[in-house]
């Protein structure tokens, strides 16, 4: 068993579990439930932003513990002063140290879309990040049959949430990708091997139809990275642990986003 299989067959139990202790019609009591949905798309493709979506994590099953101090508040708010689109909140406790509350309190203080970042494998997760003040959830194709994956887009879309579907190859793509998704992210580690390649977003960006926003995520360390794959055809990146593991991650994104923003300036008066 690789260990996105591991985590989904925990994901199972746990979601099993949260259902006997926490009812739907609870959650539908939240204050968050009948909130207006901030939209990832308009954030992540406004052309006076990075289209960076910034993301709090502290650890993962690959690099065990990245920032086990960072606060969420300092953080989320830091990443949106430095000029994110929008934030991603790790809510998975088992392998990667979240909790919802940390999606609450990212809520809390920002207005901007914000993505549910966990392995969701039921509707009830998606009521459950509606009511926790989520606009977007991920849905990964490595770990849904595609019925399935449809299914659950669907259900997210009668919240009004929108949907990432998250691929990393050309049969995930070709198998998941239905009109229920939003915006559709390549992932550069591949969840079975924990190997990260650049070239994954580069060799599907053309296979994504132009109706869906495009989302380069992991492994993303460097601005020249962003630029390459902006002229490759993305609209959006989604960068957490090249900041995460920095003791002050807003500050890392801060310095990240200024050099990109010099290096894109540049290359738009190159073309001009």
């Amino acid at each position: 068993m690789n260990i996105l299989e591991k985590i989904i067959v925990d994901k199972y139990k746990e979601v099993a579990e949260r259902k006997s202790l926490v009812p739907v019609k609870l959650l539908e009591k939240s204050t968050f439930f009948e909130g207006k949905v901030v939209s990832m798309k308009k954030y992540v493709t406004h052309p006076e932003k990075s289209g960076i979506i910034s993301e709090f994590k502290r650890k993962s099953p690959s690099k065990g513990m990245i920032n086990g101090a960072a606060s969420v508040e300092t953080v989320s708010i830091g990443y949106m002063q430095a000029g994110a689109s929008a934030l991603s909140i790790l809510t998975d406790k088992d392998y990667f140290g979240g909790s919802n509350e940390d999606l609450k309190i990212a809520r809390k203080f920002n207005f901007c879309p914000i993505l549910r970042k966990d392995f969701v494998v039921d509707e009830y997760q998606i009521i459950e990040a509606k009511s926790i003040g989520a606009d977007c959830i991920l849905l990964i194709a490595a770990a849904l049959e595609p019925e399935k994956l449809k299914s659950l887009a669907y259900f997210a879309k009668s919240l009004g949430l929108e949907v990432l579907l998250e691929v990393h190859d050309g049969d995930e793509l070709a198998q998941s990708i239905n009109d229920g998704v939003d915006l559709i992210g390549v992932n550069n580690r591949n969840l079975k091997t924990f190997e990260v390649s650049i070239d994954t977003s580069l060799e599907l960006v053309d296979k994504i139809p132009s109706s869906f926003i495009k989302i380069s995520e992991s492994g993303i360390s460097d601005p020249n990275t962003l630029i390459k794959l902006k002229k490759a055809g993305f609209d959006g990146f989604l960068i957490g642990e090249n900041f995460m593991k920095s003791s002050r991650p807003e500050q890392a994104a801060y310095n990240f986003i200024k050099d990109y923003q010099k290096l894109a300036s540049a290359t738009e008066f190159q073309k001009a």
